[in-house]
């Protein structure tokens, strides 16, 4: 099943009947309150999708910043959506696809034709495509979202991954070498690899072809067949690694407390430095 839909492609779609139902997941650490871009200008039919209320679990510190959200809720918010068995679901942002990814990843598994809009709204704009203001409250949906497991990680997981298969942090180099933390301590998993989401991302925003991508993980020593788990620093950015890695025809799985979990926890080692295993602190 496809993975990405282009603007002309979902024009496409639109004008040849197929049932639509645009999710506009715009969200950013530093601007997470994206109602008001939406509400300014937003793909013609779009609903706004709350990245912290309902592609996660508020308000369980302990498991990290954006845990899952349960299965009833995640249903529940498809269907305050409008999503009906059948529809394509489209998901964009204004952020090169982070956010965005976040909604493809939750659902995929579920039964559903879910693609993420490369590029994004800016795509759309630059293709010449209109955009509409206001607030979009659809009939509500009645989808049936089976309750399976997206491909999560455990920390218990994550700590054996580089001994197991491959354990990736798609975070800055900055943060992964521990020069730089905003709000957790800085450093990364012992064993873990660095590739950060954005060498996916082209100039203009689009993902990176499949080919490229394929060139990214095999730069990193990495055996594309092995298991993968990906962690960032908070579960959010390693969706958009998991999409860009699907594409290139690679399975992982995400680690969704990622580092925001791990530094909470008093026993587990921090690696500091270049290497996987660099200086460790914490033993």
């Amino acid at each position: 099943m496809p993975l990405l839909i282009t603007p002309h492609e979902l024009v496409s779609e639109l004008k040849a009947g197929r049932s639509v139902r645009l999710l506009d997941v715009r969200w950013r650490l530093n601007l997470p309150e994206g109602r008001p871009g939406y509400v300014s200008g937003h793909l013609p039919g779009a609903v706004y999708v709350d990245l912290e209320q309902e592609l996660a679990d508020p308000g369980h510190p302990e498991i990290g910043r954006y845990p899952l959200p349960r299965h009833a809720d995640l249903q529940n918010s498809a269907r305050r959506w409008g999503i009906r068995d059948g529809d394509l679901v489209v998901a964009y942002d204004d952020n090169d696809a982070v956010s965005a990814a976040r909604a493809w990843w939750l659902l995929r598994h579920r039964g559903l034709d879910v693609r993420v809009l490369d590029g994004g709204i800016r795509a759309w704009v630059a293709a010449g495509l209109l955009v509409e203001r206001g607030d979009v409250l659809p009939p509500r949906g009645d989808i049936d979202l089976p309750d399976l497991d997206p491909g999560v990680a455990t920390i218990e997981d994550a700590a054996r991954a580089p001994g197991t298969g491959y354990l990736v942090d798609v975070r800055s180099p900055e943060h992964y070498r521990g020069q730089s933390s905003r709000i957790d301590e800085a450093g990364h998993i012992p064993g873990a690899v660095n590739i950060p989401t954005v060498s996916h991302i082209a100039p203009d925003g689009t993902l990176r072809t499949a080919e490229q991508i394929r060139a990214t993980v095999a730069a990193a020593s990495i055996d594309p067949t092995a298991e993968i788990t990906l962690y960032c620093g908070t579960g959010i950015a390693s969706a958009h690694s998991a999409l860009a890695l699907a594409r290139a025809g690679i399975d992982t799985r995400i680690y969704v407390g990622s580092w925001s979990q791990w530094t909470l926890s008093s026993d587990r080692p921090i690696a500091v430095g270049p290497t996987p295993s660099a200086t460790l602190r914490g033993w």
